[in-house]
Formats: structure tokens, C-alpha cells, sequence
């Protein structure tokens, strides 16, 4: 059995990928993967335009500032503002994970995920090492050109 990668979070042989977590272990036959890819998970991205969209609602209540005090409308540009910079810390506060998404008897699994990229990058190519290590050889035919 061949060792493709051994880390905290993850193992890859020639026949096991073992994803490890802090309350569970999954193991998974590298020869039953099927359609694995990666892919980015949005987690920050889906809180970001609801802070958005509360600066634009608080800008359109604040339009009609011509009928406000000034204090008043200063507090509501400040609230417009707020949602703003927040929508900003959202969309750069947290590092949106890398995910390795695969088809494991006929059902869709995360392989593996993880924030830091040099990890993810090392786990993604040695599965597919394994993957591809995995195969059966080609068949030859004969009919091939070059013999």
C-alpha cells in the first residue's frame, strides 16, 4: 500500500482516502470515486449582501434628507456607512474554504475541506494520484500506429 499524503486532516493511500475531523474519522475506497472536483464554499459570500442591502435600505430612507434635521440625517448616513464597512469585513473577515466534492456510491460527499490552501492543494493532488495510479492499464489493441 502505497502513501500518498499523511497529515492532521487527512490520509491518502492507494486504496483509502481518510478524512479525519475533530469528532469524526470517514473513509473512503479510492477506486469507488467518482467525479471528483473542487470547489469554493461561500459561507462568507451569503452574509455580505444582507449587510449590503441594509446600507442601501438605510440610503434609500435617508433620500429625503432635505425634510430631516441635520443630526438626524447624519445618524442615518452613519448607519448606511456601518452596513457598508460591515458588508466589507464580511467579504474579507473569514477565508472561504476550499472543498474536495466527490460522488461515493452514487451519492454526492465532501471529501475533504479546508481554509489553508498549501494543506488542500498538497491533499487534492494526492488523491488524484491515487486516482490515477488506481486504474487499470490501457488495453492495446494492436491498431495503434507506433509499436
Amino acid at each position: 500500500m502505497r502513501i500518498y499524503f499523511r497529515g492532521f486532516e487527512a490520509v491518502v493511500t492507494s486504496e483509502h482516502f481518510i478524512r479525519r475531523t475533530s469528532t469524526t474519522t470517514r473513509a473512503f475506497l479510492v477506486r469507488d470515486l467518482r467525479n471528483v472536483c473542487i470547489t469554493r464554499a461561500g459561507v462568507a459570500a451569503r452574509t455580505a449582501p444582507y449587510f449590503f442591502g441594509g446600507a442601501v435600505l438605510a440610503l434609500a430612507v435617508a433620500a429625503p434628507m432635505w425634510q430631516l434635521s441635520s443630526q438626524s440625517a447624519i445618524v442615518l448616513l452613519g448607519l448606511a456607512g456601518l452596513g457598508a464597512v460591515l458588508a466589507m469585513l464580511a467579504l474579507r473577515g473569514r477565508p472561504q474554504p476550499w472543498v474536495l466534492e466527490g460522488i461515493y456510491h452514487g451519492e454526492r460527499a465532501v471529501l475533504f475541506e479546508s481554509t489553508d490552501e498549501r494543506v488542500f492543494n498538497q491533499v487534492s493532488r494526492a488523491l488524484r494520484r491515487a486516482i490515477e495510479d488506481g486504474r487499470p492499464p490501457a488495453v492495446r489493441d494492436g491498431l495503434s500506429g507506433a509499436a
